[in-house]
C-alpha cells in the first residue's frame, strides 16, 4: 500500500533519458518505485493519462526571499512546475546581520526581495523560518553585500585582514548552518566595492558548493564579467554560477566555452526574456551617488547638484517602466514617459520626484537595446548551451513586476520546447530539475528515482505555457495541475491545497 500512485504519464526521469510509460509511487516524502505498478493499492491515485510526469523544478534565481511567504507566489511558481527556490540571490538578503544590517538590506532592496523581518537574524533562524511554513522548498545563499555591510557597513574601502577574517567567520558559520554556496551582486551596494581578491578568499570555504554571482559586466561588455568569475574560481577552487546571463550570443558562447577550457567548472541561469528588472537608483543614478545610504542620496537627488546628469538620461526614459513606487502606486505600470505625462513634468524630475518620494524604494522594468530577432536568437543559443539552468530573476514587490516570476519556466516549457524544439522534453526536465539540483547540492532532488525525496510535477505537453505579459505581469500559466512536495499534493486540479511541505533544504 503507497501513499499515492501518480499513474498512466510518461515519465520524464531526469537523466535526460526519452519519456516512458511508468507509474510513481509515493510513501511518506519519498518515491517509492517508478515502474508499471499495475495493481498497485494506495491512498489517493492521481490519474495523469496523456501528461509528462517530471521532477519538480529548480528556480535558479528567485527573488522569493520575503515573498515565498505569500500564497499567490505559491500558486505562480507551482503552476510553472517550480517546487524549489534558490535564495538569497545578488549579494543581499536578510541574513546573517545584526539588525541594522537587516535593515539595511531591507531598506536598499525593498523593490526586489520586499520586506522580510527585523534583525538580528541567523542563517539557521532564516531557515528554520521557511521550513515546513509553505508550499515551496527554498534554499539560501550566504549574500556576500549583506555579509560585507555587517563587518565594514557602506564603506568603499578595500578589505584588510581583519575585516576579512570577520567576514570568512559569517562565510563559515552560515554554511554550518544549511548555506548552498555564496552569492554576490557586483553592481549593487556594497558588493561592487569587492576585489576579485576579497571574493576568492570567501570562497574558499565552499568546497564544491557554488560562487554564485551577478557580474561586473554583462552584454557586449560580458567579457569584463566572466574574466572575473574565472579568476576567482581559479584561485579559490569553487565552482562557478552566472546569475541571469544574458547579452549576444556570439559573444556569450565563446567565453563560456573559454572558461570551461580553462577547467573552471562554470555553470549559469538564463530567463526566457529580453527586459530586466530591478531597483530604479541602479538605472539612473551616477555611481558618486551614495545609494546605500538613503539619507545623503535624497539630499544630492533634491538639489541641483544632478542637472547634468538627468539631461543625460533622455534616451532611458522611454525603456523605463515603473514596476513599483509605493505611494505612487498610480505610476506603476506606466512608462517613465507616461507617467511624466500625467503628472505634467518631464520624465527626469517625475524620476527625481519618484525616488524622494519612495526613498530609493522605487522598481522599474527595462526594456534592453537588443530588444528584436536578434535579440531572441541570442536567447534561444544561449539556452541550448549544456551549462544553462533556468532562473526566473523573478521580482514579486510591486503593482507590476516583470512576468518573468510568473511565466519563465512555462515560457521554457510551451516556447522553447513545444513551439521552437529548442529543446526536447528531457533535455528541458534536465536544464531545469535534475542539473540545477546537483550544482545546489540538492543530492536527494532532481530525479525520479526510488529513494529520492517526492517532489512531482506533472504537466499536459499540449497546454503548457505562459500568460503573463508586460501587461499582464501576474497572470498565471496554465498545463501544470498536480504537483508534490515532499511527497505532499501541494497544487490540485491547478489549486493550492493549503498543504505546506515545503524544505528548508540544507546541502547534502
Amino acid at each position: 500500500m503507497f501513499d499515492v500512485v501518480i499513474s498512466g504519464g510518461r515519465v520524464l526521469d531526469g537523466t535526460g533519458a526519452p519519456p516512458f510509460r511508468a507509474d510513481v509511487a509515493i510513501s511518506g516524502d519519498r518515491i517509492a518505485a517508478v515502474g508499471r505498478l499495475d495493481g498497485a493499492q494506495a491512498v489517493s491515485v492521481i490519474d495523469a493519462g496523456g501528461r509528462l510526469v517530471a521532477p519538480g523544478f529548480v528556480d535558479c534565481h528567485a527573488h522569493g526571499d520575503a515573498a515565498v511567504f505569500d500564497r499567490g507566489v505559491q500558486l505562480a511558481a507551482l503552476r510553472q512546475g517550480v517546487t524549489t527556490f534558490v535564495l538569497g540571490q545578488d549579494g543581499l538578503s536578510f541574513a546573517p546581520g545584526s539588525a541594522e544590517t537587516v535593515a539595511y538590506a531591507s531598506r536598499y532592496f525593498a523593490a526586489v526581495n520586499g520586506h522580510l523581518t527585523e534583525g538580528p537574524l541567523t542563517v539557521a533562524e532564516l531557515l528554520d523560518g521557511y521550513d515546513r511554513s509553505v508550499a515551496l522548498n527554498t534554499a539560501y545563499l550566504l549574500p556576500h553585500g549583506t555579509i560585507r555591510y555587517d563587518v565594514m557597513g557602506a564603506s568603499p574601502r578595500r578589505a584588510a585582514r581583519d575585516d576579512l577574517d570577520l567576514m570568512l567567520a559569517h562565510v563559515e558559520r552560515g554554511l554550518a548552518e544549511g548555506a548552498s554556496g555564496l552569492s554576490t551582486g557586483l553592481e549593487y551596494l556594497p558588493g561592487r566595492y569587492a576585489t576579485a581578491g576579497e571574493l576568492a578568499e570567501l570562497c574558499r570555504p565552499l568546497g564544491g558548493l557554488p560562487y554564485v554571482t551577478h557580474m561586473r559586466a554583462y552584454g557586449a561588455r560580458a567579457r569584463v564579467g566572466i574574466a572575473e568569475v574565472v579568476e576567482i574560481a581559479q584561485a579559490s577552487g569553487a565552482a562557478a554560477h552566472v546569475s541571469h546571463l544574458h547579452g549576444p550570443a556570439d559573444v556569450l558562447l565563446p567565453l563560456l566555452d573559454e572558461a570551461l577550457g580553462k577547467g573552471v567548472d562554470l555553470t549559469f541561469d538564463t530567463y526566457p526574456y529580453l527586459r530586466s528588472s530591478t531597483i530604479l537608483a541602479m538605472v539612473v543614478l551616477p555611481p558618486a551617488v551614495p545609494a546605500a545610504e538613503t539619507d545623503r542620496a535624497l539630499e544630492m537627488i533634491a538639489s541641483p547638484e544632478l542637472d547634468g546628469w538627468w539631461e543625460g538620461l533622455a534616451q532611458t526614459w522611454p525603456r523605463l517602466t515603473v514596476s513599483h513606487a509605493p505611494g505612487l502606486e498610480w505610476a506603476e505600470g506606466l512608462t517613465m514617459v507616461a507617467a511624466a505625462e500625467q503628472a505634467g513634468v518631464e520624465p527626469a524630475e517625475f524620476c527625481r520626484r519618484l525616488l524622494i518620494e519612495t526613498r530609493l524604494e522605487a522598481g522599474c522594468v527595462s526594456a534592453r537595446p537588443d530588444e528584436g530577432p536578434a535579440g531572441e536568437e541570442s536567447v534561444r543559443r544561449v539556452l541550448r548551451h549544456p551549462s544553462q539552468t533556468g532562473g526566473s530573476d523573478g521580482i514579486y514587490v510591486g503593482g507590476h513586476p516583470h512576468p518573468r516570476g510568473f511565466g519563465a519556466f512555462a515560457r521554457f516549457l510551451g516556447r522553447h520546447v513545444r513551439e521552437l524544439g529548442d529543446w526536447t522534453w528531457e533535455q528541458a526536465v534536465v536544464h531545469l530539475a535534475s542539473h540545477p539540483a546537483r550544482r545546489f547540492g540538492m543530492a536527494d532532488r532532481g530525479l525520479l528515482r526510488a529513494g529520492f525525496a517526492a517532489d512531482v510535477v506533472v504537466f499536459d505537453p499540449l497546454t503548457v505555457g505562459d500568460q503573463a505579459t508586460y501587461d499582464r505581469p501576474r497572470a498565471l500559466a496554465t498545463g501544470v495541475d498536480d504537483v508534490l512536495v515532499s511527497g505532499s499534493r501541494v497544487l490540485a486540479a491547478g489549486e493550492l491545497t493549503g498543504a505546506t511541505p515545503g524544505r528548508a533544504l540544507r546541502p547534502r
